[in-house]
């Protein structure tokens, strides 16, 4: 079945752009030009993945990723002309799972288009191993639950595919290209800004104090490790 993806930019060349290669590599597309159509657009219609410019009048991409967030884990690649770090870490803070900086090619749009559907589509590895408590943190795989003094922790899906891959390898350090193709996809193995925006996120929302983590590690700038406390 073909995925739908919904475009929302106020662009409308780069709009006509995208929809026809979109739909010449066989994806479904529906566009909106501004931030309000394009919630309703998505509500009615409820795409595979949203597309999404930042900077848009009235309603901005910012507000539109977060309105979407609170009701739906759907992929969203946000497009920027910014290219701030602060930008990319607000966009990915409010649940963004890809980023493109403006201009951009059109086949990395494509490649990225693919690998954030097969992440969303891909199940998470079993294993034996699935839980992880101690007095301050508990996370249950199998239940998609974090608590950090017994509190529920809101976590995006990609979040979660990170935590999940660190806890099920406890105690032993993953190298930096290990993680991000098991978690993005071969595509990403050389992003490591991506791994540490999220290794940032988890600390944020983790760790008693993120500045000095002692669940997520550097160890000798290879890769991280989630230690065990128990």
């Amino acid at each position: 079945m073909e995925n739908t993806i919904l475009v929302i930019d106020d662009d409308s060349s780069l709009l006509e752009l995208i929809q026809y290669n979109l739909e010449k590599n066989g994806y479904n597309t529906i566009i909106a030009s501004n931030g309000h159509t394009g919630l309703k657009v998505f509500f009615d219609g409820r795409p595979d993945l949203v597309i999404l410019d930042i900077a848009m009048p009235k309603m901005d991409g910012f507000q539109v990723c977060e309105r979407i967030r609170e009701l739906s884990d759907t992929p969203i690649i946000m497009l920027t002309a910014l290219g701030r770090e602060e930008d990319i870490i607000k966009g990915f803070d409010l649940g963004a799972d890809d980023y493109l900086t403006k201009p951009f090619r059109v086949g990395e749009l494509m490649a990225r288009v693919k690998a954030t559907l097969r992440r969303a589509a891909s199940k998470p590895t079993e294993t034996s191993d699935v839980s992880y408590t101690d007095n301050y943190l508990t996370v249950d795989l199998n239940a998609h639950r974090v608590l950090v003094q017994d509190t529920p922790v809101k976590l995006t899906p990609t979040e979660y595919k990170l935590l999940a891959l660190l806890i099920t390898n406890k105690g032993h350090l993953l190298e930096f290209r290990q993680i991000l193709e098991q978690v993005w996809g071969f595509e990403y193995v050389d992003d490591l800004d991506y791994l540490r925006v999220y290794i940032w996120h988890l600390r944020k929302k983790i760790e008693p104090d993120s500045k000095n983590p002692i669940y997520f590690l550097n160890e000798l700038n290879l890769g991280y490790r989630f230690e065990p406390q128990n």
